[in-house]
């Protein structure tokens, strides 16, 4: 089974898009698939956890597939996101000083993909 991690930095709720749409495609074919929110991206929780965003029915199967490792607890605590990330359910990670460490997930034999 191939294994494979997501590791969105960027905030751009287009590109986020894209990790969204990929990680539930990567499931669908039998991946193993982990997403870990990263830097700016944390930044579009409160926005795609709005039932208005045009993209809020995506964020949601997301979440229901339990693809979501979590989100970085110090880029959240940073950009003032991390209520909010909590309220959403994600868990706030980061064993690297607060960062998800990409060691472990490539311990673990993940293919790690940045976006």
């Amino acid at each position: 089974m191939k294994k494979v991690a997501l590791f969105p930095f960027r905030g751009e709720l287009l590109c986020f898009v894209h990790v969204l749409l990929n990680a539930l495609d990567m499931q669908a074919r039998g991946y193993d698939v982990r997403l870990v929110l990263e830097g700016a991206s944390v930044t579009l929780v409160p926005q795609l956890a709005d039932p208005d965003n045009q993209f809020h029915q995506l964020y949601a199967k997301v979440l229901a597939s339990g693809v979501l490792d979590g989100a970085c607890k110090a880029c959240s605590t940073k950009l003032g996101v991390a209520e909010a990330v909590r309220a959403a359910g994600i868990a706030l990670i980061g064993s690297m000083g607060g960062h998800p460490a990409m060691g472990e997930y490539l311990d673990q034999g993940y293919e790690i993909i940045t976006f």
